[in-house]
């Protein structure tokens, strides 16, 4: 499979060789992660690469979003890195299916936890890392198996999009969310 590495600066790296102009033929292509990418590698990604922006529809908000935190130092203490990983689940009642997805999740030790009570400015500067493959049978997650997979620039784009469209939550909702808890 064709491997590219994804640089901390936000550029792509395939074969030793920045990727320079348009990065579409590399969406299929297997991902790296290099030294000290962090999720503002990720958005840098879109300030380098501006085409790949029209991937998802949530990136120009999270654009927005990214640009408006400090340069430095957006962190919390409840998670050593983010992982992102992919699950793949058969599900056979009422209707039998195949789900796949992918979640971005935060570690702490060996707990993964949502990232839904934190901003941008307490994940962009966290490390990130790229997990393994779940695969769950007809929703029994006590003997759920675990792989190595690989990730494309697509699924990588896409998922992180996603998942942040649903777990990041504006600084004044946040402070009504720590209250609840």
């Amino acid at each position: 499979m064709n491997a590219i590495t994804l640089q901390s600066d936000g550029r792509i790296e395939h074969e030793g060789t920045i990727v320079c102009g348009a990065p579409l033929n590399f969406l299929s292509a297997q991902i790296r992660l290099g030294t000290a990418y962090c999720l503002r590698s990720y958005f840098a990604m879109f300030e380098v690469y501006g085409m790949l922006v029209d991937l998802n529809e949530f990136i120009p908000t999270q654009l927005t979003q990214y640009r408006q935190c400090t340069a430095k130092d957006c962190l919390c203490d409840a998670f050593s890195h983010l992982e992102f990983t992919k699950t793949v689940e058969m599900i056979g009642f009422p209707e039998k299916r195949l789900e796949i997805y992918t979640a971005i999740k935060g570690v702490c030790g060996d707990k993964r936890l949502e990232i839904k009570p934190y901003g941008f400015e307490s994940l962009l500067d966290l490390p990130v890392k790229l997990g393994g493959l779940k695969h769950l049978v007809f929703g029994d997650r006590v003997d759920a198996f675990e792989f190595d997979t690989v990730f494309t620039l697509f699924e990588f784009i896409d998922g992180i999009a996603w998942e942040l469209s649903f777990h990041v939550m504006p600084e004044h909702c946040q402070i009504g969310f720590a209250q609840k808890e």
